[in-house]
């Protein structure tokens, strides 16, 4: 097995128990887990932003305070989600968390033609990959709980566009990764890079979750 791929797997199942943990433990574990891992990416985004900007200081301070804004809104829903039951936070989390999985699984075993070049490392085997892992949750959530719930297109439509959301944050916080000339946006997590690589889906998957839900 690919050494890197070894540690992105280790660093993972170590990632998903602590936020388990978190999650299911209280509610301030939970937000404050959400805060921290907000504050590391800030401060990893604003650093890209530096990098891009070195002298013009409106778009970068611009670019700053609407990420801080953003994170904001994060970190509120995150704690929406928690107040509307633990299992529906979960349940997000999870489609998440598959959609980047089947990214990464089916990009890398199938490979093929190229989705964007603003990151030359995603295919649209990977965006595939992504969208059919994303329905995984709701299989998952039957066979846990026993009930045989129907699996109804809206919640595969739900599921759908919440992968959707995951990949194109992806391909946001690339395109900045991009313009800064870098690999990644920090180093914190051996396999992964920064936090922000790691959970950029999930900053952009849970508040347009919790949208979908209140619209629908």
């Amino acid at each position: 097995m690919n050494k890197n791929l070894s540690k992105r797997i280790i660093t993972s199942f170590i990632l998903s128990t602590l936020l388990l943990l978190c999650l299911f433990f209280h509610k301030y574990t939970w937000l404050s887990l959400i805060i921290i891992a907000s504050i590391i990416c800030l401060f990893e985004f604003n650093k890209l932003v530096n990098k891009i900007w070195k002298k013009k200081k409106f778009p970068k301070n611009l670019i700053k305070l609407i990420s801080f804004s953003y994170l904001l809104l994060f970190i509120y829903s995150s704690n929406e989600l928690y107040n509307e039951g633990t299992s529906l936070a979960l349940f997000i989390l999870l489609v998440c968390i598959f959609s980047d999985i089947g990214g990464y699984v089916v990009g890398k075993t199938v490979g093929g033609k190229k989705l964007t070049k603003i990151s030359p490392n995603k295919t649209i085997s990977g965006s595939i990959g992504s969208f059919l892992f994303s329905i995984i949750p709701i299989f998952l959530y039957n066979f846990y709980d026993g009930n045989e719930y129907p699996i109804i297109t809206l919640v595969v439509l739900l599921s759908l566009q919440i992968s959707l959301i995951c990949q194109m944050g992806d391909l946001l916080i690339s395109y900045f990764k991009r313009k800064a000339k870098v690999k990644d946006t920090g180093s914190i997590l051996p396999g992964h890079g920064g936090i922000l690589d790691r959970i950029d889906g999930i900053v952009f998957g849970l508040p347009f979750g919790l949208l979908l839900l209140l619209i629908r």
